[in-house]
């Protein structure tokens, strides 16, 4: 295992808890995409990307340890301003989930994460938005009758059981629903998940 290497990863994933603490503290956290998480997401994004390429591969357990491999699958998760490294991780984390060296809820949440920046049916449910009613709700998915097998395929729970009722999501829903669509839709289209 490279002990330094794992240190560097999981440095990465506290620094990027760190500003979402403090950004959500002041409330720029759900204010549409705040520039200092950007950053933060970019520069890390930036950093696994060499350490993929100086490794020739995903960043697995054997290589990290899991706690490793899973500050690796967040960072890749977060890399949201980059749709071209985003496919890239997500191809490499399903060739590691097939030798047991990611989790396979880890290319679930990916594969899910892209299907939601490109607009598409989410397959697995792990991706939730602000309706127009001002409430927290799944993301459209692939099949709502098979959701749940797909989730128990990949060792995540019923989609029932998950609950987005709670302090954060109540008072942080977008002030203007339209506006929030907009601006976000101008971003997608700036950092190229529309072509």
């Amino acid at each position: 295992m490279n002990e330094l290497l794992r240190e560097k990863l999981i440095e990465m994933r506290l620094r990027d808890e760190h500003v979402r603490e403090e950004l959500a503290a002041t409330g720029e956290l759900f204010d549409g995409y705040a520039a200092k998480m950007e950053t933060i997401h970019l520069e890390n994004a930036r950093k696994l990307e060499l350490m993929i390429e100086e490794n020739s591969g995903w960043l697995g357990k054997s290589l990290v340890g899991a706690d490793g491999a899973e500050a690796a699958w967040l960072v890749a998760q977060h890399a949201i301003s980059l749709p071209e490294f985003s496919r890239k991780c997500l191809h490499l984390i399903r060739q590691a989930v097939a030798v047991n060296e990611a989790e396979p809820y880890q290319a679930a949440y990916l594969d899910d994460r892209i299907n939601f920046f490109e607009r598409r049916p989410q397959r697995y449910g792990t991706q939730s938005d602000w309706n127009e009613d001002g409430v927290m709700e799944v993301w459209k998915l692939e099949n709502a009758e098979k959701v749940n097998e797909h989730r128990a395929e990949v060792r995540l729970e019923p989609l029932e059981n998950l609950t987005w009722e709670n302090a954060e999501t109540r008072e942080n829903k977008p002030n203007d629903y339209t506006q929030r669509q907009v601006e976000f839709e101008a971003w997608a289209e700036r950092v190229g998940w529309r072509k």
